[in-house]
């Protein structure tokens, strides 16, 4: 959470600064509910929602994707990892994203590339299960850049606003770091985006550390892994299979209760 400052003793350290990489925290709230009388399990699966991620950036480009190190802390720990809540958590949370007609439930981004000069994006999403790798721009929002100013992890953060695909988004970026990035397809701010969020937090990316050391030779290239498909293709494929499972399975409702399955 970014916390109101007095913005005139910040000390511009990091301005210029062209090369790093930003550690962030992405938070879900899906869309679906789980009753009250399912308190802890209902918490683990946000929980779960929970996933850590890293930007790497220079002054040309950047890249987002997973963050290595929390994978091989994954892997490292294996099965065993996990107690009987956590794994429950996380096979319902698989059921009740199975059953949701809600976008974001069945979608996640897993990289995503972009080139600053050209506006170009490849990112790679995995929907219901499938791998796609998608060729095309990155969409051009229409900023509008507030007054408000507070401090956030020892940067200046000014506040954006703007709406697309009637989605409302809220961004808080620095000047400090002038770079045209942001976590996933987001960007095109006069600085970095250090917290992003969607329709009031639904979707949430909050950076936890920014490192402006270099990036030790390693290579910003876009992804290759996963069925390419064009824009277009990949829109029409979602919005055909969102449509199944509202007419399949009844999921009109956006927010509708889950009220069954547990034991």
């Amino acid at each position: 959470m970014v916390l109101p400052v007095a913005i005139a003793g910040l000390a511009p350290a990091a301005l210029g600064a062209q090369a790093g990489h930003v550690h962030y925290l992405r938070s879900v709230q899906y869309d679906f509910q789980v009753p009250e009388r399912w308190a802890e399990l209902r918490d683990r699966i946000a929980a779960q929602s929970a996933a850590s991620l890293v930007l790497l950036f220079d002054g040309s480009r950047s890249i987002m994707m997973p963050d290595p190190e929390e994978a091989e802390e994954a892997r490292a720990g294996g099965a065993g990892g996990s107690d009987r809540m956590d794994r429950r958590a996380l096979g319902m949370a698989l059921r009740l994203r199975m059953a949701s007609a809600s976008r974001s439930d069945q979608e996640d981004l897993l990289q995503a590339y972009v080139d600053f000069g050209s506006g170009a994006i490849t990112e790679t999403r995995e929907f219901m299960g499938r791998t796609f790798l998608i060729a095309g721009d990155r969409p051009t929002y229409q900023w509008k850049l507030g007054t408000e100013q507070r401090e956030f992890l020892g940067y200046m953060v000014q506040k954006a606003t703007a709406v697309h695909d009637g989605a409302e988004i809220e961004a808080w970026f620095t000047p400090q770091i002038p770079v045209q990035a942001g976590p996933g397809e987001y960007g095109g701010l006069p600085g970095l985006i250090l917290v992003l969020s969607l329709d009031g937090g639904h979707l949430l990316y909050s950076a936890t550390e920014v490192n402006l050391e270099g990036l030790d030779d390693v290579e910003i290239a876009p992804p290759t892994e996963g069925e390419m498909v064009t824009r277009e293709e990949y829109e029409a494929l979602v919005e055909e299979k969102i449509e199944e499972i509202r007419a399949t399975r009844g999921a009109g409702n956006r927010r509708r209760p889950f009220d069954g399955g547990l034991r």
